[in-house]
This record gives structure tokens, C-alpha cells and sequence, in this order.
């Protein structure tokens, strides 16, 4: 088990970053309480030139101004004034793309996790998607532009293999307004067996 290293995030490939992130664990210490869930879906967003992405045509806010930073970094964004939602920033300064945690299965800090979305028990949709997953975990918008190097979130890898046979490969959903890129193959699910049986 080992802390994904900056160089991990560093690279310019942001499709193949958001496949890779499949299998790997994603980790928060939210007042001293840690969680750890294996990530099973991801989306990527390739920045300026992607119109699903918050950075298309170089667009800059304070909301977006983490994805501008230097790979390895949280991007954190409020959806619909009610969903946060957690991505990972990738590539060097300056180019904004991000990977979208749309999805994973509970590994540790389990009780907390029911807790944090008022459940009794662990279903499918506990972190069956990217608001459920981030409220699970404790993330909110105070951890974007935090360090994934940090002592509150981070992603580390615990060898968990997934064969090529086992990521569906599909278009990103919930992007009607990105015109000919809602089309582009950027979201990937992994097949994996629930890792709290």
C-alpha cells in the first residue's frame, strides 16, 4: 500500500489517468475520522478544449481556479447548490484537466460512512455515485485545491488489479449541454466484487 506520488497526476494523458484511478483507494481523515473506499468509477475532463469541462475555452472563476494548479490537487465543486462533488486535477500548471470520482465500493470506516448518509445498512447506492461518494467521505468544497499529498485526502494504491475485460467504457452522463463531446469515451466502470464481503 503507498500514497500516489504527484507524478502520478503529473502526466498529460488524462484519459488514461481516469482509467488507471480504477482500483485505487481513495482516503479522508475528516476530524480524525478516516475512511477508505476502492474507486469503481471515474469520468475525465480534458480542459480547454472539452466542452464538458468547467475550464472549456480557458474559462477561469474562483471556483474553477483549482483545476489551473499543478496536478495532484482536489477540485472540489457544489452541484445544483446541494451535491459536492470530488475530482482529482491532473497535467501540469496551467492545463485544467480533472478526473471526476463518480463512484466506489467501502473499505474501512464503514459506520461512519452509513452515518454520514443517514443508512442503516451498506446498499449499492451508498457511494453509487459522485455526491453520494463525496458525502460518504466527508468531502466538501473546503477541501478543494487541497494537496492529495495531505492528511485529509488522498489516494493510495493497494495493488488491486482490474483486467481490461472488467471496465465498461462509455460516454460521460449528465452533460447534455457539451454538444459533439457528450460522445467523447471518457467515463469508466469497474467490474469488481463488493471488498466488504
Amino acid at each position: 500500500m503507498s500514497i500516489l506520488a504527484d507524478e502520478f497526476y503529473l502526466r498529460a494523458d488524462v484519459v488514461s489517468i481516469s482509467r488507471e484511478l480504477l482500483g485505487k483507494v481513495l482516503s479522508t481523515r475528516i476530524d480524525g475520522v478516516l475512511t477508505r473506499a476502492v474507486i469503481t468509477e471515474t469520468e475525465a475532463y480534458a480542459g480547454v478544449t472539452d466542452k464538458a469541462s468547467h475550464a472549456y475555452g480557458g474559462k477561469r472563476t474562483n471556483r474553477t481556479e483549482p483545476m489551473f494548479g499543478t496536478g495532484g490537487i482536489a477540485y472540489v465543486y457544489l452541484c445544483y447548490g446541494i451535491h459536492h462533488l470530488f475530482n482529482v486535477v491532473t497535467n501540469v500548471e496551467g492545463t485544467p484537466h480533472a478526473v471526476l470520482i463518480r463512484a466506489g465500493s467501502p473499505l474501512e470506516g464503514i459506520d461512519v460512512m452509513l452515518e454520514r448518509r443517514q443508512k442503516k445498512a451498506i446498499d449499492e447506492k451508498l457511494l453509487g455515485g459522485p455526491g453520494s461518494l463525496a458525502k460518504a467521505m466527508g468531502i466538501t468544497t473546503s477541501l478543494s485545491g487541497a494537496s492529495l499529498q495531505d492528511d485529509q485526502v488522498w489516494i493510495e494504491d493497494h495493488r488491486i488489479d482490474i483486467l481490461p475485460g472488467n471496465i465498461i467504457v462509455s460516454p460521460r452522463v449528465g452533460i447534455d449541454y457539451a454538444e459533439e463531446d457528450v460522445l467523447r469515451p471518457y467515463r469508466f466502470r469497474a467490474r469488481i466484487p463488493s471488498v466488504t464481503n
